[in-house]
């Protein structure tokens, strides 16, 4: 008899601290939610360009991967799909690159290599029907060494803004998640075709390092995939707010 009542007292408590468990969780992304109201209050742009959201990898493509197996892909697309609807709710018009686990290429690729070639090139596509957008590349770093972490922004050399851009993201993401990280912003190579080719304002944000332990177990949490999506919004509005600030004092 006592032992039925044991076993019936554990259930419930196993119950009871899993519905804690999922309380919690949900507490902590309205929590993110409040936080983005009050960060953007008063730094949301009136005039908003096009943001065209670029997850990188997809599909065939996975990019890098953590210790544990998880795809850099696949933290893009969850960042990105936050990133969204944030810049949405604030008014922006936005534009996914994917909005799901594929790639863009064309039709007849049937290597690896040509379906990634494809793919860059549509990309690139997207990009030129928004001349005044801003195009924001979300990946994940990777190294030999498991030491290294920290996000990193990208720019592209040959668009002006750009740079002002990543800094400003930068600095967001340092002074709201990374108080550590020193890590300043970079020009792309060629190696990064997107960047480097780009016809508008564009960066490409690496999150982060999948190749660090703790590091990679962030940015799969999606309470900390929230708090980046925010970061790198506060980023972009107050490059956008700056931008106007210095259009409208050249005028007075």
């Amino acid at each position: 008899m006592k032992k039925g009542i044991y076993l019936t007292f554990d259930i419930k408590l196993l119950s009871q601290l899993f519905t804690a468990a999922i309380a919690i969780t949900f507490v902590s992304l309205a929590l993110a939610v409040d936080k983005s109201v009050s960060v953007f209050s008063s730094s949301v742009p009136e005039k908003k360009p096009v943001i065209i959201i670029d997850a990188g990898h997809g599909g065939e493509d996975g990019g890098t991967q953590s210790a544990d197996g998880v795809l850099e892909k696949d933290i893009n697309l969850s960042i990105c799909k936050k990133l969204e609807k944030i810049l949405t709710r604030y008014g922006f018009e936005t534009v996914m690159v994917r909005d799901s686990d594929k790639m863009i290429y064309d039709e007849g690729s049937s290597t690896v290599r040509s379906k990634k070639s494809s793919d860059l090139h549509n990309r690139m596509d997207i990009m030129k029907k928004y001349p005044d957008g801003i195009f924001l590349s979300i990946h994940q770093n990777h190294f030999s060494e498991s030491k290294y972490s920290g996000a990193q922004a990208f720019y592209c050399r040959t668009q002006g803004e750009s740079a002002l851009l990543a800094e400003s993201i930068q600095k967001s993401i340092v002074s709201d998640l990374q108080n550590e990280n020193t890590r300043q912003i970079k020009p792309c190579t060629s190696d990064v075709y997107l960047i480097y080719n780009a016809v508008t304002t564009a960066v490409m944000v690496e999150c982060g390092f999948m190749s660090n332990a703790e590091e990679a177990a962030k940015l799969s949490d999606n309470t900390y995939q929230y708090e980046m999506a925010l970061a790198i919004s506060k980023g972009l509005m107050n490059y956008i707010k700056q931008k106007e600030a210095d259009i409208y004092g050249s005028k007075n």
